[in-house]
Order: C-alpha cells, then sequence, then structure tokens
C-alpha cells in the first residue's frame, strides 16, 4: 500500500513542505479520509500464499526486491502504513532513498552499529557524541570486540589520517561515526573530510561507511547525504516531533543500505509503533515553520546573550567569522542556518563547585524556560550537560571537550522571543 507513493504529476517539483500533507497517502484508502490514519492492527491479510511467499523473501533479506517491486504488509513488527508513509515523507527532506524508522533515537544508532561492525572491526568517532551513543560505544561495543578511536572537531583531515596510520589499525576501520554540530558545544566536523578518509580505507571487498547524527540541525538545515554521508540518522524526538509527545529515530541512505537496516530491525524488532508513525506523520507538516520561527528567535536570544555582563562564551553557529578557521569554513559549507541550539558559559563560579553552583542557581530562577533534557521542541529547554545528558561521558573527556561545571544548554522554542530572553535575563540577574 505505502510502497505507492503517490507522485502526482502537478507540472512541477513540489518542495518537502508542500508535500508533507499527503504524500504517500491516497484519500480512497481510507474511506476519503483526508489524514491518514491510524493503522492500529498487528496483522495484515495476504491475497494469496504467492504473495505472501515474496512478501516474506524480502523482508527477512532472503532477496532484493525487484526493480519496481513494493515491499508488502506482513506484520506490524516488520512494517505498517503509517510507518512507510512517514518514512516516504522522511526521504523527501534528505533526498534519501529510504527511510528506517524506530521507537528511538538510540534504536537506529545501536542497529546501524550492529549491521555494520562485526568484531575485530575500527570505528572513528568525533567528540563530543551525546551521552547515549558515548556509553554505548565505549562500553557496549569493545565487549564484542569492536575498537573505538575518537578524534576532536578541530583535527584536519591528515591530522585524523596521521593518528589512524600511528595506531596500525588503519586496515580495521569499517565506520566513521560523527556528530555534527556536536552536543552541546556546537563544534563542527567536516563530512567531505570524513568520506575522504572512509575512501581511502575501503576497499573492493570493504566499504567503510561515515553515518552522521544530524539531530542538532533537523532534515532543514543540513543535509550529510550531499555532502558524502552514508547514512543519516536522527533522533526524531527533537526537530521532526517537536512536541515533547513522542520518541522515535530515524536512518536514511541508500536502498541497499537501509534495506540491511530494516532486516536487522525486523528481528531486534525495535521499530516504532502505528502510534508513533501517526504523531510523526502530523508533525511534519509544521516542521519547516516550527524550525524556521525557533532559528530566528535563537539568532536574537544569542546577539543578546553575547553582550550580557555574566556571560563569558557563547556557543552559537551564527556567531562564526571568517576568524574562526577551519569551523567557519564547515559552517558556510554544511549549513543553511546556524540553528536553534546554543550553549553558553556563566561568568564568575572561581572553581568547577562554585560555577556549577551558579549554573544551578540560573536554572532554578527560570519561570519560562523549562528545567528538562531533550531539544527541538516548540518549548525552550535549558538544561546541565555536565551533570545531566554528559554525566556518563569521562570527566577527563568532558574537560577535554569544553563541558564544563559553567556551561548550559539552551533549546529555543517558538516563544516570543522577548519573553525568552526576558525570562534569561531575570535568572542571570539573580546570580
Amino acid at each position: 500500500m505505502a510502497r505507492d507513493k503517490n507522485k502526482p504529476n502537478h507540472g512541477r517539483k513540489l518542495k518537502p513542505e508542500s508535500q508533507m500533507m499527503s504524500y504517500g497517502y491516497r484519500p480512497e484508502w481510507s474511506e476519503g479520509a483526508i489524514k491518514c490514519p491510524v493503522f492500529q492492527t498487528s496483522t495484515f491479510v495476504f491475497r494469496s500464499a504467492e504473495q505472501g511467499k515474496a512478501f516474506f523473501e524480502v523482508a527477512y533479506g532472503i532477496r532484493q526486491p525487484r526493480p519496481d517491486e513494493k515491499s508488502g504488509l506482513i506484520y506490524s513488527r516488520i512494517n505498517n502504513p503509517d510507518l512507510e508513509i512517514l518514512e516516504d515523507r522522511l526521504t523527501l527532506w534528505d533526498e534519501a532513498e529510504d527511510c528506517a524508522v524506530f521507537e528511538s533515537g538510540m534504536g537506529a544508532i545501536t542497529t546501524a552499529f550492529l549491521e555494520f561492525l562485526k568484531p575485530g572491526d575500527l570505528i572513528l568517532t568525533s567528540a563530543p557524541l551525546y551521552g547515549g551513543t558515548d556509553h554505548f560505544l565505549t562500553t557496549f561495543l569493545p565487549k564484542i570486540g569492536i575498537e573505538v578511536m575518537e578524534f576532536q572537531p578541530r583535527q584536519e583531515e591528515a591530522d585524523i589520517i596521521r593518528q589512524l596510520e600511528a595506531s596500525g589499525k588503519q586496515d580495521r576501520l569499517a565506520m566513521v561515526y560523527i556528530e555534527t554540530p556536536a552536543n552541546p558545544t556546537n563544534a563542527l566536523i567536516d563530512i567531505g573530510a570524513c568520506k575522504a578518509i572512509a575512501d581511502k580505507y575501503s576497499t573492493k571487498d570493504k566499504r567503510v561507511l561515515v553515518a552522521v547524527d544530524n539531530t542538532y540541525m533537523g532534515p532543514l538545515w543540513q543535509h550529510p547525504l550531499k555532502h558524502g554521508a552514508d547514512l543519516v540518522l536522527y533522533s526524531a524526538t527533537k526537530y521532526i516531533g517537536g512536541h515533547s509527545d513522542v520518541i522515535a529515530g530515524a536512518c536514511l541512505g541508500s536502498m541497499e543500505l537501509i534495506h540491511r537496516i530494516k532486516v536487522l530491525r525486523t528481528f531486534l524488532g525495535n521499530m516504532a509503533g502505528p502510534w508513533t508513525g501517526w504523531l510523526l506523520l502530523r508533525s511534519l507538516e509544521t516542521l519547516k515553520v516550527r524550525m524556521e520561527q525557533q532559528a530566528a528567535n535563537a539568532e536574537k536570544v544569542a546577539a543578546w546573550l553575547t553582550k550580557h555582563p555574566k556571560v563569558e562564551k557563547v556557543y552559537y553557529l551564527g556567531l562564526l567569522t571568517p576568524e574562526d578557521g577551519q569551523q567557519y569554513r564547515i559552517y558556510k559549507k554544511q549549513h543553511n542556518s546556524p540553528g536553534a541550539m546554543m550553549s553558553f558559559d556563566i561568568k564568575g563560579g572561581g572553581d568547577a563547585a562554585g560555577d556549577e553552583r551558579k549554573a544551578f542557581q540560573f536554572l532554578n530562577r527560570l519561570k519560562l524556560i523549562k528545567l528538562a533534557v531533550s531539544l527541538g521542541s516548540t518549548e525552550s529547554l535549558a538544561e546541565h550537560p555536565a551533570t545531566m545528558t554528559h554525566i556518563g561521558v569521562e570527566e577527563h573527556h568532558r574537560a577535554l571537550m569544553n563541558i564544563t561545571a559553567k556551561l548550559v544548554r539552551l533549546s529555543v522554542g517558538v516563544e516570543d522571543y522577548e519573553d525568552i530572553i526576558w525570562d534569561i535575563e531575570q535568572a542571570l540577574e539573580a546570580l
């Protein structure tokens, strides 16, 4: 059903925001309902035994789909109309061939690791990473014989290659995994340079993949596949969901790679359910207007923060200048917007304990902005990375990546920007 993507001939190529209302769905499938209903069913009926066999052959990876063959509906652990329509619509933003949706962002990330890495492999990662990803990389993957090597944002391509070569493990490289901008520092990684490194160590028998966590930029402000990435991953909880009421993840890429992801997803059982799919379909209709408002608000908030005497430094992409060298060049090459995420250092704690105390005083004083983790939703959120989202990162790693006790992370929402600034100002004045 959903694989027939309903591509009407409008006489023009419609932009993604115009297709979010109907792409992949036909009202006649559901009694004329203008919106896709929730297909709350566990199983689906086959027209014939032959059809059932063909559907299972593809779903279990026994064979690749034939040209123009639609993936059939079997069982909601494998596929469901709400999920298939959602996956079709998500491909539009990144111009991906296919997409797989999961019950969480970590479900998407860990499935990609487990499908494309094996014992003896090396994964090269940027730093810092989201705390959950960092924990899985450093505590679980080594248990199954997968080694992790990290590099820092401001290292150039040649420096990373020298690091690999000095380790003697370059021939074991299987994946380059990066998060750009980094959470929570907004440090940037050059996707094209990572692709060049992957290509350098690929052979005819082994393709080194580049995977990018694009959660911070969402589907609007950066498109990693266009810069050489093989896989792009999202916590769809964030900008894609956008309302703090659903947990989900997504992985996008070529038909070949996502087919492999979907086969493993079937057996891990971590695909999203129909209600999750329905909620995300709803959210996609307003994704662009939400994200554009958040970006506009963030620009004003960041400019205001730079002038406040109690703020030591603001980490926001829109403040990068040519004097920032590599980081500015990457920003201009990879991004359509500075986004709506920022962090800032609060001034004057004296030591780590004092810095934490001042940061907590600020956070506890907020009235409009909610003290909570997550990001990308309609409401503005603030948190303390060192003791919250990144508490699982080893202390010396946090220090190396500038995730200090004085750092506060802010996700800017769609509220009136003057109200957001008022709330930050009154909380800072209380210090």
